[in-house]
């Protein structure tokens, strides 16, 4: 079913920018995609498939998160990362006192 609605819009795309039957028929058929476009069922079915989308890219992002943790390490540590590539004051403080060297 994805296939054939794929391969239908790609057709009305190309159509749309190979035609040679002018302006006229370019407002009809982008008339027509609009209300088609509109039309609450397929509005609702467009939620459907984004909402599984959703579900099926939030599944393989945790199945690959796990997947990486375990393969590398840094990953999975919890420490809080700032984002700056500085470390944090209290982290850089506690391994100056660990090493006995100032920076």
């Amino acid at each position: 079913m994805r296939y054939r609605m794929t391969f239908a819009v790609g057709m009305a795309v190309g159509y749309v920018l190979g035609s040679r039957a002018g302006r006229e028929r370019y407002e009809q058929i982008r008339r027509s995609a609009r209300r088609v476009a509109d039309n609450p069922r397929v509005q609702e079915m467009a939620g459907v498939m984004g909402a599984q989308a959703s579900k099926l890219a939030g599944m393989a992002r945790t199945k690959m998160g796990d997947t990486l943790q375990q393969r590398i390490p840094f990953l999975g540590s919890h420490e809080h990362d700032t984002g700056t590539g500085w470390p944090d004051e209290d982290l850089a403080d506690k391994k100056a006192r660990e090493s006995g060297i100032p920076y």
